[in-house]
């Protein structure tokens, strides 16, 4: 019998491994990467168009057509959709990110088949009614007046919008105004355009059996003809820092915001970065979390973040405080960036962010759907599949040295917007 007054052995991660998907081309052309795992029968089958913030000609578009994909076709209405779904256990989201859109679709291998002439006219006759879109507009008003009522909110908005602009597809800020220009036409165009087979990669995880790719590719090669892939608008941003304020009398606390332009992870820096952010604000144990909450009391959260797009990226710090605190988090968050700019980390708290790192891609490889995000993410963004032990190996093996070095390049003062919304 174990002895249970003694805790187990604890162990370091020594290997993660990233499956290898299955490649294969469906008849129309569209590239398809099967992770064949686990022991259930059900299977999860993402298709994501290249169809984004950065491939639209008119602002607001590309996830108002997302939006409407399921709000009716030829032979289906939205109520019918949604039943039918429902009926066959299934599960249909239409994730959407500036740079692409998706649609997802969970369904038991027994009632793949029946939910398939579904996302097959969804895909292929969306109806882009205008009553659909009056009511599509009608919310998404109602929303963003609810949203701009909060700081953290405007502060966000605020932010990305100095960083790269209020005209790039990054940084524009949808408004009431511009919700009210869009049109059926505008959603149709945006669709004919950009959902085709040649702008479209397919990514399917689970028990993936022959009569799975065998349904798929007579649905989608019906549904899907080639067609154009485009190019992207992405401007290069070319605004200097500023600090910005905005008042806001009836409101309790102020929400900060600082933040820089990043890095995509085509960067060689980006993997370092990436463990700098996590000891900077990114996990509960990190340098603003200890000081700013923990000791100080000043906030109940505060973070920073790498929000990294296909063609940009961005590092945020954001909390929320009482105005009373404003000016004392600003001087403790830039003493915590001097800190590891001027002060090699030791080593206890280096293995304690690498442990946590590894802790987290070790959950990013549990279970096939967990493992086909991982390898979906690294497809998008044009890198090869070994990026990810690139990350590991960064991750084990990045020294004190290299990370003050990284901070003196990206954690600099002169170079960090600021917005604070309070009152």
């Amino acid at each position: 019998m174990p002895d249970r007054s003694q805790p187990p052995v604890i162990k370091d991660i020594q290997t993660l491994h990233l499956p290898k998907p299955e490649i294969f081309h469906l008849d129309n052309g569209i590239p398809v990467y099967v992770t064949n795992m686990g022991t259930q029968d059900v299977i999860r089958m993402e298709l994501v168009f290249f169809a984004g913030r950065t491939y639209e000609d008119k602002q607001l578009v590309a996830r108002a057509t997302s939006s409407l994909l399921r709000e009716g076709t030829r032979h289906y209405t939205a109520a019918q959709i949604a039943e039918a779904t429902d009926f066959y256990g299934a599960t249909l989201s239409l994730p959407f990110n500036l740079d692409t859109s998706s649609i997802v679709l969970y369904s038991l291998n027994k009632h793949f088949a029946d939910t398939l002439p579904i996302l097959q006219d969804m895909l292929r006759e969306p109806l882009f009614a205008a009553e659909d879109l009056e009511a599509y507009i009608r919310r998404n008003q109602r929303r963003l007046a609810v949203d701009l009522a909060k700081n953290d909110t405007l502060a966000y908005r605020l932010i990305t919008e100095q960083i790269f602009g209020s005209s790039h597809p990054y940084g524009y800020n949808s408004t009431s105004e511009a919700y009210l220009a869009l049109s059926p036409a505008d959603l149709k165009k945006h669709h004919q355009r950009l959902y085709n087979a040649s702008n479209c990669l397919l990514f399917i995880s689970g028990r993936v059996t022959d009569e799975v790719k065998q349904l798929l590719n007579k649905a989608l090669s019906d549904a899907l003809s080639p067609g154009e892939k485009p190019a992207p608008r992405v401007p290069v941003p070319d605004g200097q820092p500023q600090s910005t304020f905005e008042r806001r009398p009836d409101t309790l606390q102020s929400a900060v915001r600082l933040g820089r332009r990043g890095l995509n992870r085509h960067h060689g820096d980006f993997y370092g970065l990436y463990v700098l952010n996590t000891l900077l604000g990114g996990y509960f144990g990190s340098r603003l979390m200890t000081n700013i909450r923990e000791e100080k009391g000043y906030t109940y959260n505060i973070y920073s973040m790498l929000e990294t797009m296909r063609y940009d990226g961005s590092l945020l710090i954001g909390t929320e405080v009482s105005p009373e605190y404003v000016e004392p988090t600003l001087r403790e968050i830039e003493r915590e960036m001097k800190i590891l700019q001027e002060t090699l980390v030791d080593e206890e708290e280096l293995k304690m962010v690498r442990n946590f790192l590894l802790g987290n891609f070790l959950t990013m490889l549990d279970g096939p759907f967990n493992v086909s995000e991982v390898i979906r993410t690294l497809i998008l963004d044009g890198l090869p599949l070994s990026t990810f032990d690139e990350l590991v190996s960064t991750v084990q093996n990045i020294d004190a040295a290299a990370l003050q070095g990284l901070a003196q390049k990206y954690l600099n003062k002169a170079d960090l917007w600021q917005v604070i919304v309070g009152p």
